[in-house]
């Protein structure tokens, strides 16, 4: 591969896949949404993308796209967008391994929310648990357990934004 373009496919995305993957995993903090918004980073970018465009073009582009499906998958399972990526989380060196601080924040959070708000939030993200199953577990309707995780959420993105300022 020369300095300037990739030679193909596949050296476009054996350069950056491990970059695009590491800012996935510093925002989502998690393995499997990681490598699902990677994928799809790829995905979206690779019929627009010239693979003779630079290796910055290339870079360049693939972190916008990176941005906008982050932007995408945060407004899907949040109802929040965020379109920022910090560029520390773009480079770490090389055998270095990317740790998230997300387990901790989602501690903290859980930590600020009503029982039954958190109590919702375990069962469904954390031990896995179907809408039917939570609301078993807490004994309501799935109707009603749709709501609750709703507002739990909701209640969950506004600590997270006051934790950050």
């Amino acid at each position: 591969m020369s300095d300037d373009m990739y030679p193909d496919w596949q050296a476009v995305y054996r350069d950056n896949v491990d970059r695009i993957y590491r800012m996935m995993f510093a925002k989502v903090g998690n393995r499997a949404d990681a490598e699902d918004l990677t994928a799809e980073v790829f995905l979206a970018a690779l019929r627009p993308l010239r693979v003779s465009a630079s290796v910055g073009e290339v870079r360049a582009y693939l972190l916008a796209t990176a941005r906008t499906v982050l932007a995408r998958h945060w407004r899907a399972t949040m109802g929040r967008e965020i379109t920022t990526i910090d560029e520390d989380h773009a480079e770490p060196a090389r055998g270095e391994v990317a740790v998230s601080d997300a387990p901790q924040r989602a501690e903290a959070v859980l930590r600020g929310l009503p029982e039954r708000y958190r109590r919702v939030l375990t069962l469904r993200f954390l031990d896995s648990c179907s809408v039917k199953d939570a609301a078993a577990a807490l004994g309501i309707s799935v109707a009603n357990a749709k709501v609750l995780q709703h507002r739990a959420l909701r209640r969950a993105a506004e600590l997270s934004e006051e934790e950050e300022s």
